[in-house]
């Protein structure tokens, strides 16, 4: 039986590519996806229409830059990199999940009276 995809929480991706990108370096499109889909145990799956509008936001914002370059099979790719404000903003955005997770995990645990 299939593995059941898992959605991405709202603001969670970007934390993801910049973590990838600073631990892997510079990667493209392709690679970040797969790089993500496997630390998740593929309970995540990327789709072009969902990472490239996030590498061009985080672009935007100035947390990666890019750069064309040829990829492993010798085609044009664009390799993207994390900036110095984008391993600031990593720092944060590391901080603020581990809080949120810690806030759910309490949830998760709760028991209480069912209905």
């Amino acid at each position: 039986m299939p593995k059941e995809k898992t959605d991405i929480l709202h603001g969670s991706l970007a934390f993801m590519v910049l973590r990838t990108l600073d631990t892997l370096g510079p990667q493209h499109g392709w690679g970040i996806a797969r790089r993500i889909e496997q630390i998740s145990g593929d309970a995540l799956e990327l789709n072009q229409g969902t990472l490239y509008p996030a590498l061009l936001r985080l672009q935007q914002m100035g947390w990666i830059t890019s750069e064309w370059g040829a990829s492993e099979n010798h085609r044009r790719a664009r390799f993207y990199s994390i900036t110095r404000a984008g391993k600031k903003q990593l720092a944060a955005e590391a901080k603020n999940w581990q809080r949120i997770s810690g806030i759910l995990a309490r949830f998760a645990r709760q028991t209480g009276a069912s209905s």
